[in-house]
């Protein structure tokens, strides 16, 4: 059990904390959430996927092709806003399960929390029980602590390089890149990235642990602005616990609920077990602290020890302020439907950009320097850079022309625009130049590039506006 510090301190050093085990229905729906976790990231970079063009890994993070490959969704550089529309979606979900649940994704889905808990399972495992780790901490410096520390953060380090091996592998092609590794062949980021995702792995999970969710986490910070009395949160209902004169252990005059409820003592019977299973450890009797991340390991300890007696369980559960106070909690509210909205809107404005992605895009950027050229017979030139993409899996012929400059005239530095080809899954950048008579009015004169293309029995079309920059005219002209 962790003891605050006084007030008048300003630093404090490290408490040691020693979570025990405990069975229950929470503890078992966090090792279904830790092992689905687990299996997903360290099993996905070798999952394959046949495509037409592009690698065979299911999920990969191409940067030197610039493209994110997601089972059949190529992100391609210009949908870089699917990412700032996938952080709303995050943003606006962890906001809404906050203000119905509380800290449940701090809880139950945090990659703190679910490489913290394997840890400490490695910690039980090598070293035992709670005492038996207290002890061994102790104890003076011999064989048997040197043997148990030492395999204890033997393993540590062997599943934070087993995790940063594998964040490397979404970024490269999982076997030829794993097979670099080891023999010494692959790029330095690859060994950088993988010793940092190690470092930071065996220092947040094996030796920081709490602290990280008390000190580093800014959820813990602004979480209670997402609060209200409706918020379900780990509560320990203290006028079943306490009665009138507190909580007390079981003695053989207290050993029934008849007896403690004579004497005016609650239900709790002061093990300590609920603080013992705490990882951040804190004593969630003393009420909700910024510490608790709602694991609900105390309710575990709690039922299990109050089916231990014989009496009804609940004593700590998860429930609302309005509860608590007697009242029945409000799960629609202004608030929870506010995030609803916001949610739903961001999922389907993400996902019709997905569902409607054209195969095709074009953009066009006028040559600044010089605006315009002079011809030797009088005509004018703009020069523009188009860039045209092809997101599809086959190559495609396409034909450019001008669209708004009747008496323009359009010509490629290289090649014929009548004859593009635009290679699968590839981009096609060009220097287009377009020439009007020296006698054309207007000064910015608007037009399109338009782009046909064929695609199976339709045909798309691309219209890209730009401007035709024409020389000043003098008044005397006019």
């Amino acid at each position: 059990m962790a003891e605050s510090a006084p007030q008048n301190i300003i630093y404090q050093a490290r408490i040691p904390i020693y979570p025990r085990s405990v069975k229950g229905r929470f503890r078992r729906l966090k090792w279904g959430i830790l092992t689905f976790a687990y299996g997903v990231y360290f099993l996905l970079p070798w999952l394959r996927w046949e495509r037409v063009t592009g690698p065979d890994q299911a999920v990969l993070f191409d940067i030197a092709h610039r493209r994110f490959y997601l089972f059949d969704l190529v992100v391609h550089p210009q949908d870089i806003f699917w990412l700032a529309g996938f952080l709303v979606i995050a943003a606006m979900l962890l906001f809404f399960v906050t203000g119905i649940a509380g800290r449940a994704f701090c809880g139950y889905f945090c990659f703190q929390t679910l490489w913290t808990d394997v840890y400490i399972l490695i910690e039980r495992l090598v070293q035992g029980e709670r005492p038996a780790r207290m002890r061994l901490d102790k104890s003076s410096w011999g064989a048997e602590k040197f043997v148990k520390k030492g395999a204890t953060h033997l393993l540590w380090v062997l599943v934070a390089l087993l995790t940063g091996l594998t964040f490397t592998l979404y970024w490269g092609d999982a076997p030829k890149l794993l097979l670099q590794l080891f023999t010494g062949a692959a790029p330095f980021p690859a060994y950088a990235t993988t010793v940092f995702l190690a470092a930071t792995t065996y220092v947040m999970a094996g030796l920081a642990r709490e602290q990280v969710c008390t000190y580093m986490c800014p959820y813990a910070r602004f979480q209670s602005v997402m609060f209200d009395r409706d918020t379900y949160v780990v509560a320990y209902h203290a006028e079943r616990g306490e009665g009138t004169r507190g909580r007390a252990r079981l003695s053989r005059d207290s050993k029934t609920r008849e007896q403690r409820q004579q004497q005016g003592v609650g239900d709790c019977i002061d093990c300590g077990y609920c603080v013992q299973v705490c990882p951040t450890g804190i004593d969630i009797r003393n009420g909700l602290q910024i510490q608790c991340i709602s694991c609900a390991l105390c309710i575990d300890a709690c039922d299990t020890i109050m089916d231990s007696v014989g009496w009804p369980r609940g004593l700590i559960s998860y429930d609302s302020e309005r509860v608590q106070q007697g009242g029945k909690t409000r799960l629609i509210r202004v608030k929870t439907i506010g995030y609803a909205v916001a949610l739903f809107a961001a999922i389907g404005m993400l996902t019709w950009s997905i569902v409607f992605d054209s195969a095709f895009d074009m953009a066009a950027r006028q040559v600044r320097q010089p605006l315009f050229v002079v011809l030797s017979d009088g005509r004018i030139q703009n020069s523009y850079d188009l860039k045209i993409n092809n997101k599809s899996e086959r190559t495609v012929t396409a034909t450019l022309s001008l669209q708004g400059l009747p008496r323009g005239s359009l010509a490629l530095a290289t090649g014929d625009p009548r004859t593009l080809r635009v290679a699968a899954d590839d981009s096609l950048s060009l220097r287009v130049r377009v020439r009007m008579p020296k006698d054309s009015r207007g000064e910015q004169i608007p037009f399109h590039f338009v782009l046909r293309t064929a695609a199976g029995t339709q045909p798309v079309v691309l219209r890209e506006q730009a401007y035709f920059s024409m020389p000043r005219r003098a008044p005397a002209d006019d």
